[in-house]
């Protein structure tokens, strides 16, 4: 495979995992990633690996690291405001067909490190900085820097920049937000250094009316990592009230949880103190990004900013960064010929893997009424009680049900990066 210049914009998940296969591809790949963040973002909520990302992290050796760094999580209870169980969901125990509780529930920080601690000094970082604008000009990739205003080429840029990705607005000439579809779950992430869980490796889930969720999951270091989570299905009111948050930033947010959330019962005081006392907060939406292409000539889309995806993003932006590279090794004197194979395999996938139905699922899991939670908690109660969720997993997986896979090309690596 010939040199070949790369520019990444974001230092995440799939910048990383596209990192250490181009490395791998080609050893004197020269690869700059562009950080928006003074420092690397060694921080954030749980997520999990599932389907083909499964098989990757075992080609790239890190399965054992990351089994070690799993928070241990052993599934869902949902409990009642007198924190009376109603019904678990637990993990499967399995890496083909899993639950909501996968068996690689990792937080965001510690899986990041696990990427980039191996390749980082093998590529040129640049922090507290991202991209103005660019222009393609035949095999290049003139890029501006915004706050340095220096100017450079590459031979490919690759915008792994996250739900809010500038460059996918600047590549498709649209704003970017008119790709982010179903914006109705907000949600507040932060650790409470106390043990809410009282050393329960079962996560909680409760609801209050008006489509209030706290849901707290376990913390190996003795902490609870919290969500406060609100959904605004036929609630323009406070739709508009946390996009208006949002936009001001965490205290501004906090205030307006304290508001939602200082009536919604059972640990909501102990949480809201946690809230005002942590110093990992940051806020979110939880919604999917549909795109009509994920490439224009030497320009790409990985991960979030091109597809993401609640729920399965972490395990798309490995797949992502894997067939993306794949493809690169394999077209080595073709660079828009493999960022075309790139689409053809990822794109599809990544559409099939999304809902319409999002927040129809969601307003079943977090009812507007009492009656609603109640009816809910029954039906919780019934399939837990009978066993019905774990049967239906046992026989899916009888009957080689298990979950889909990307077809990926048996990619010819090198024996050693």
């Amino acid at each position: 495979m010939s040199k070949i210049n790369v520019l990444i914009s974001g230092s995440g998940i799939g910048a990383s995992v596209f990192a250490h296969w181009l490395l791998r591809a080609n050893i004197n790949a020269h690869i700059t990633i562009v950080e928006r963040a003074p420092e690397l973002r060694l921080t954030g909520a749980s997520v999990d690996i599932r389907s083909s990302a499964v098989d990757i992290i075992k080609w790239m050796g890190a399965e054992e690291e990351i089994r070690r760094n799993n928070t241990l999580e052993e599934g869902i209870e949902f409990v009642d405001e007198n924190n009376n169980a109603i019904g678990t969901l637990a993990a499967t125990g399995r890496t083909d067909i899993q639950s909501s509780t996968s068996e690689f529930e990792i937080f965001r920080g510690a899986l990041a490190k696990i990427f980039i601690d191996p390749i980082v000094d093998r590529v040129k970082m640049i922090f507290d900085e991202t991209v103005e604008k660019y222009e393609q000009q035949d095999d290049q990739v003139i890029v501006t820097f915004s706050k340095s205003k220096n100017v450079e080429k590459y031979d490919l840029l690759v915008a792994a920049d996250g739900l809010g990705s500038k460059i996918r607005g600047m590549m498709l000439d649209q704003n970017s937000r008119d790709f982010v579809y179903q914006e109705s779950l907000y949600v507040a992430y932060f650790t409470i250094k106390n043990d809410l869980l009282q050393g329960s490796r079962f996560a909680k889930w409760y609801n209050a009316t008006n489509r209030r969720c706290i849901f707290l999951r376990p913390d190996p270091a003795g902490y609870t990592r919290a969500n406060l989570v609100k959904l605004t299905k036929d609630d323009p009111e406070s739709k508009e009230k946390l996009e208006k948050a949002l936009s001001e930033g965490g205290e501004s947010y906090k205030d307006l949880m304290d508001e939602f959330f200082s009536d919604a019962g059972w640990l909501a005081p102990e949480v809201l103190k946690g809230m005002r006392e942590t110093d990992d907060f940051y806020s979110s939406i939880f919604a999917q990004v549909r795109t009509p292409k994920i490439v224009d000539r030497r320009v790409v889309l990985l991960g979030d900013a091109g597809y993401a995806t609640p729920g399965f993003g972490t395990s798309l932006a490995i797949m992502g960064g894997y067939v993306l590279a794949g493809e690169l090794l394999n077209n080595s004197n073709n660079v828009e010929g493999a960022l075309k194979n790139y689409q053809d395999l990822v794109h599809p996938f990544s559409k099939e893997s999304q809902t319409d139905y999002f927040v129809q699922i969601s307003a079943l899991l977090n009812p507007q009424t009492s009656t609603g939670i109640w009816i809910r908690n029954k039906i919780l109660g019934w399939v837990t009680w009978t066993k019905l969720d774990q049967l239906m997993l046992w026989t899916s997986a009888k009957l080689g049900f298990t979950e889909k896979k990307l077809n990926m090309p048996d990619y010819p690596w090198p024996s050693s990066a």
